[in-house]
């Protein structure tokens, strides 16, 4: 006997325990799982009649409200599939990802109605504009249309194996391309994370994290498996945060290393006096060991570092805590912190492979690329083979991302491939120098990049964000570098600015700062 594998699995169960437990607060509207379940039941039979089959796309442009929320169960279980696109995109992205996916419905918030009207003419393909919140001409009004819709639909057969969402990536280098989720990779990415991290219904979770990216981690569905509290969060901003964690009694939350920067820099009269014990799960970037060492001592809180991509749904490992880790210093211990990690135990085979595609020793020093297979892989890239074929290739998905192993067989991401600087025939890790920038006093935030060099071919470049009332110089924080680096490491150029360009989920856009620093004259 067998019932597919499915995050709808999680709701189902929800529905008979948790209906009366608080599911939804976002600002003055709280929801019982039973009300929010009502409501994702009125908007799959609202898409059903509107057309909405199996296999169709429905998109949706909208921040972490509870709309975009229920997007997560009321496509799904009509066996439609669910396009969450980033909000923070222009125009021509939105119509590209529109057209691309083939999505016949778009639910858009109303930050963005005038953003989709002008470029109505360009996807012709959409049947039904749906404003999710705010109203105009040509635009159904969801609530609206909730209410007129009874909480009954047609729910079809789904096999795990059929597509549940389409995961665009941000495009930095060239055209978004549409990750194919299946309901199989969703629903194992969330047991994955449950089997390595305790959650239970008096948790309370925070979500700031974008709903959009990797499908919210899977905590979209994660947090509903567990009887939990989403706690929505629209705008991603320390004072807010803060004021949520203590109101809410928040009990974790998930951020990118630049989001925990702003919470460790928040200062005394923005944090109040928040409660200790809160987790937080961080990934999308390497996060310095100084932010974790910040954030566990002056705050008390959890840091565990996980590691994926929104090809592999998104975690394949995570920086499991051993016994032996307790006895640590607290310095050392967040070195131990800031690695990836190990293998989820049903996320799949990972292997870090050097050029010849053999396995790299585990001496924590021979580079390779990171390669994994498993349950947790996506299924493709939507109607495009030839990047499918070149991200998958003799049964392994290459990351791209390169890494070391070490003794204990703990991963750690030294660089994207791309972003690896040799310079003089060494290799130099940006985020190795990051880290190390990152412990000085002065630092908030830092980035390194490879630039152009004469004698060298390249060398480091550090852009560096001071804190507020802080002041440095160029000359300190290379001599701070070369004081805890070989010297080759130390940035040939440091350059002082206001912030650092970012995607939407708090990535630094390295390819942005080695094209905006051609003018600097470098010798």
């Amino acid at each position: 006997m067998e019932t597919p594998l499915t995050p709808l699995e999680f709701a189902r169960r929800a529905r008979r325990l948790y209906a009366a437990r608080e599911a939804v607060v976002d600002g003055d509207l709280r929801l019982t799982y039973a009300q929010f379940f009502d409501r994702c039941d009125r908007w799959s039979a609202a898409l059903q009649s509107f057309g909405v089959a199996h296999g169709d796309r429905v998109a949706y442009i909208a921040p972490n409200t509870h709309a975009q929320l229920e997007s997560f169960y009321a496509v799904p279980q009509i066996g439609a599939v669910v396009v969450p696109i980033n909000y923070r995109l222009i125009p021509d992205d939105f119509a590209y990802i529109i057209n691309h996916s083939g999505a016949r419905v778009v639910c858009v918030h109303s930050d963005y109605l005038d953003a989709v009207d002008s470029i109505r003419d360009q996807i012709p393909g959409v049947t039904h504009f749906v404003a999710l919140e705010g109203e105009g001409p040509g635009w159904l009004n969801y609530e609206a249309t909730l209410a007129d819709c009874p909480p009954a639909f047609s729910a079809p057969e789904i096999a795990e194996t059929d597509l549940l969402a389409i995961n665009y990536t941000s495009g930095t280098t060239a055209r978004p391309k549409g990750v194919m989720i299946t309901h199989r990779n969703a629903a194992l990415n969330a047991l994955n994370t449950l089997a390595h991290h305790y959650l239970g219904p008096a948790d309370r979770y925070l979500w700031t994290l974008p709903m959009f990216h990797a499908n919210g981690w899977t905590f979209v569905w994660i947090v509903t498996a567990r009887g939990m509290a989403h706690i929505c969060l629209r705008r991603v901003e320390p004072r807010t945060i803060f004021s949520l964690i203590s109101a809410e009694r928040v009990t974790m939350f998930c951020a990118a290393p630049t989001v925990l920067i702003a919470v460790a820099s928040a200062p005394a009269e923005v944090r109040g006096t928040p409660p200790r014990g809160v987790r937080l799960f961080t990934a999308g970037a390497p996060p310095a060991a100084a932010t974790i060492e910040r954030i566990e001592g002056e705050l008390g809180w959890e840091i565990t570092h996980v590691y994926g991509l929104t090809e592999t749904s998104p975690f394949i490992t995570i920086c499991e805590p051993l016994p032996e880790h307790d006895g640590l210093p607290p310095e050392a211990r967040a070195v131990v912190k800031s690695r990836q990690g190990v293998e989820l135990v049903a996320s799949g085979e990972l292997c870090v492979r050097d050029p010849e595609g053999q396995e790299v020793p585990h001496d924590g020093m021979t580079l390779g690329e990171l390669t994994v297979r498993g349950n947790v892989v996506m299924k493709g890239y939507y109607n495009d083979p030839e990047s499918t074929a070149r991200a998958i290739r003799n049964g392994w998905f290459y990351t791209g991302d390169a890494g070391v192993v070490h003794p204990d067989g703990y991963i750690e991401i030294r660089d994207r491939f791309k972003d690896v600087i040799i310079s003089g025939g060494e290799n130099i890790s940006s985020v190795e120098v990051e880290g190390v920038l990152l412990r000085h006093p002065a630092v908030m935030e830092v980035a390194v990049v490879g630039m152009a060099h004469e004698r060298w071919g390249e060398a480091p470049h550090a852009f560096v964000v001071l804190k507020a009332g802080a002041t440095s110089s160029e000359a300190e924080l290379k001599q701070f570098v070369r004081d805890h680096l070989a010297h080759f490491k130390t940035p040939q150029w440091v350059s002082f600015v206001d912030e650092l360009p970012k995607t939407a989920t708090g990535k630094i856009q390295k390819y942005v700062l080695r094209g905006g620093a051609t003018a600097i004259t470098r010798q």
